[in-house]
């Protein structure tokens, strides 16, 4: 297939207008927010983890016809608040938002570090006493 029959292709424009509507909803302002100034002088400054994800898919159907096409496309986007920079008197500090684990598979990844300290700690102490 030749460029100029791509570039003219259903589905090309299909997808282009897909990532056009992304590139509306998700830009940089999405990330990081616009500041936010309180009446007593503190700046607050959102900050946004953003995952999104894309699809596009179609056929031409007959092989005479190639006006014939079928296709579609879906996005999804996702906005999870990570953080705020507080800025008072000059100065920053990082205030992070923990949002509570949404399933037990969080839940365990969020505990594993202090369940490896605590089991450390076990052996560590059991060493010690098969030592004396």
């Amino acid at each position: 297939m030749d460029n100029t029959v791509e570039k003219k292709h259903p589905l090309n424009d299909l997808m282009r207008s897909t990532m056009e509507k992304i590139r509306e909803m998700v830009d940089t302002n999405t990330i990081v927010g616009q500041p936010i100034t309180t009446p007593d002088g503190v700046t607050l400054i959102p900050i946004s983890k953003v995952s999104f994800g894309f699809g596009s898919g179609g056929g031409d159907y007959g092989a005479t016809q190639p006006q014939n096409f079928g296709g579609g496309s879906g996005a999804g986007v996702k906005i999870v608040p990570v953080a705020f920079l507080v800025i008072k008197d000059g100065t920053t500090r990082v205030l992070p938002v923990s949002l509570p684990p949404v399933s037990t598979v969080d839940r365990l990844v969020d505990m594993a570090p202090d369940i490896l300290d605590k089991v450390e700690k076990y052996f560590d102490k059991k060493k010690e006493k098969e030592e004396f």
